[in-house]
């Protein structure tokens, strides 16, 4: 098949190309090089055996251009940041998908398959239940003045008790940001345009990705860039809120894998699917490990992760998605986040161009209000 990938330049898009070449299809990649992403322009891992196109998914002639002649489209550009510039996400991710399906419409195009890419972010706060209760909710964003007296769980409305989390599926939608909502309508679009237009098309509901690629430079791109980068400058990383808040990471091969299957099982087509790891880890858990692997390249002996207390306004306090609905198509995560972190470590130290600007991400999120400090 041919296939174009937009974002293909980037983290989970370049992975994808590799694999893709691997498999003997004919690929086009068409990405931007968007700064502060690819700050450095061209990044050296782009598989030469790839057509690459200069162009914006947000320009329909550009867009237009690269969607000629392909069987399937992977959409993987995306802006994705913790920055209140709120709509850039819409006109980026969300129009940019509406405009693959207008041009599929407006030249009849005969596209096989569309695979948006999605983000575990549109299920918000998830499912949760009261154990003393017996009850289960779904609560919104947790208000301000909680956090701000340090009360990080989620608690019931009758009784007060903490509430505990549950592995939440794709039938909860609770989108608490731009992004987020950017994103379902992405979801939205590709279940909607796809039926009505007669193409295949299929979301995928990303938990937190984590391998090698994935870029210094962006103010928010994920706790292994984070906490990777603080150790590398031999820094103890910042841990919001009380470090307790769990998450389930989710290696780049295992979403590869993932991508793969959805270009060509049709069972798939017209649903969306959570991608996800499987088992649960507190940031705390994951901080340390990722200085476990750091110190495997350091001489000195590097500090433990700090916990003051701050909070990341609009942060989930819990975020996990079942992945039994892609498992049941024959797709299981094999790598574990110690995987994850070890490949990115190895991948960190063999960089010669690393920069430390953390503080300058760090101050440019405390400008913005997006960190906050408890009482």
């Amino acid at each position: 098949m041919k296939v174009l990938v937009t974002g293909g330049a980037g983290f989970i898009g370049s992975h994808t190309v590799d694999k893709l070449i691997e498999l003997g299809h004919e690929v086009r990649i068409l990405d931007c090089l968007k700064k502060p992403v690819h700050l450095k322009g061209m990044p050296p891992w782009i598989n030469k055996q790839a057509e690459f196109i200069l162009g914006d998914v947000c320009n329909k002639s550009e867009l237009q251009s690269a969607m000629q002649g392909v069987d399937a489209i992977y959409h993987l550009a995306a802006y994705q940041d913790y920055l209140p510039d709120l709509s850039n996400f819409f006109a980026t991710n969300a129009v940019s998908t509406a405009l693959i399906y207008e041009i599929i419409v407006e030249q009849k195009l005969a596209i096989k398959k569309v695979i948006v890419a999605s983000s575990q972010f549109v299920q918000g706060e998830g499912k949760y239940r009261c154990s003393h209760c017996e009850t289960k909710f779904t609560p919104l964003m947790r208000a301000e003045k909680d956090l701000i007296n340090r009360n990080w769980e989620h608690r019931c409305p009758s009784c007060e008790t903490p509430l505990s989390w549950e592995w939440t599926d794709e039938s909860h939608v609770a989108p608490p940001n731009a992004y987020a909502l950017s994103k379902h309508s992405q979801e939205q679009q590709a279940i909607a345009f796809g039926e009505r237009y007669g193409v295949p098309s299929v979301a995928l509901r990303y938990s937190i990705v984590q391998g090698a690629r994935q870029s210094f430079y962006n103010a928010y791109s994920g706790a292994c860039r984070i906490f990777c980068l603080n150790y590398y400058f031999a820094k103890a990383p910042t841990l919001y809120e009380d470090g307790g808040q769990y998450r389930d990471f989710v290696n780049i091969h295992d979403v590869v894998e993932a991508n793969v299957l959805a270009l060509t099982n049709s069972q798939m087509d017209g649903k969306v699917f959570n991608v996800g790891g499987g088992k649960a880890y507190t940031i705390k858990q994951f901080a340390d490990i990722v200085r476990d692997e750091v110190q495997r390249h350091h001489l000195k002996t590097l500090p433990e992760a700090i916990i003051p207390a701050a909070y990341r306004f609009g942060d989930t306090r819990n975020a996990c998605s079942d992945i039994s609905r892609l498992k049941s198509m024959g797709w299981s995560p094999s790598y574990s986040p110690v995987d994850s972190v070890r490949e990115y470590v190895d991948w960190l130290f063999a960089q010669d161009n690393v920069e430390d600007i953390l503080e300058y991400a760090q101050q440019t999120m405390k400008k913005l209000d997006v960190v906050r400090n408890s009482a």
